[in-house]
């Protein structure tokens, strides 16, 4: 299974590279040493905003539920 997989991804990329006019090796290139570092960087990048967000709003939540209810 894990060859048939390997193949159809080799295929998939002697395409594209036929697509795009370059050869396979180039798009292995931009493909593996290029766009996916830069994906997964963004990626990282966007759960340590998410996680910074989260513990904001838990100090905000804590605030709020710590504050005294005006007994008017």
């Amino acid at each position: 299974m894990i060859n048939a997989i390997f193949d159809r991804c080799v295929q998939i990329l002697v395409h594209a590279a036929g697509l795009l006019g370059i050869s396979y090796k180039a798009i292995n290139v931009w493909v593996f040493v290029i766009i996916w570092p830069i994906f997964t960087l963004a990626l990282m990048g966007v759960v340590i905003a998410q996680h910074v967000r989260i513990r904001r709003l838990r100090k905000k939540m804590e605030q709020i539920q710590e504050r005294p209810i005006d007994g008017g």
